[in-house]
């Protein structure tokens, strides 16, 4: 379902199901109240802050439905939230389309970078200390990167710098990104962010 509220569509659901997993994300380009949650608490945590730092509102809803480990309910909230992105902004026209942000989290530093021009592409550099994160597992945030990039056709760069703190790195990372999606989102004018004169 889409709404559309003056410059472009601001508003969108997406409901994914498959034998694994059964997804619900509610996004809108406004902030206001954010509720996530999946089996994944600290998946939840960093999505609560990426959504939250993007000046976004809405809802994300999974349910695990066989209990093999963490990847499918990341990566498929991970598709379906790339998706809504997709789908709020629209044709894209009037965007700011390029965001950037660098950001301190005590030990760490993360740094983002986005273009929101139709293209998907992803880069992510730096490493985390442990295997997991609570109930995450630190090789799943390089995929959440990715797979954000893929649906919502984005070109996303992210590097954690250095840290000591896995939870810090990580949580930079997500407020970083969050941060540089909001920028690159923000509605400037009616006009095409390109020389080309398309985004395509």
């Amino acid at each position: 379902m889409l709404t559309v509220q003056g410059a472009g569509v601001r508003r969108a659901e997406v409901r994914r199901e498959t034998r694994e997993t059964r997804i619900y994300v509610e996004l809108a380009l406004t902030p206001g109240g954010i509720r996530v949650s999946t089996p994944i608490k600290f998946l939840n945590h960093m999505l609560e802050t990426f959504i939250f730092y993007m000046n976004a509102s809405g809802e994300i809803v999974a349910e695990d439905l066989r209990g093999f480990d963490d990847h499918h309910v990341a990566e498929d909230v991970s598709i379906a939230l790339g998706m809504a992105i997709d789908r709020v902004l629209g044709d894209r026209v009037g965007i700011r389309r390029f965001g950037w942000s660098m950001v301190p989290m005590d030990d760490a530093l993360a740094v983002t970078s986005v273009d929101l021009g139709g293209r998907a592409y992803w880069v992510f550099r730096g490493s985390f200390i442990g295997e997991r994160i609570g109930d995450l597992t630190t090789q799943m945030i390089p995929h959440i990167i990715r797979t954000l990039a893929t649906y919502s056709r984005a070109t996303i760069h992210a590097e954690i710098r250095w840290g000591e703190n896995d939870h810090h790195m990580a949580e930079a990372l997500f407020k970083s990104l969050g941060l540089s999606m909001a920028q690159a989102m923000e509605y400037v004018d009616n006009s095409v962010r390109s020389l080309k004169g398309t985004l395509q």
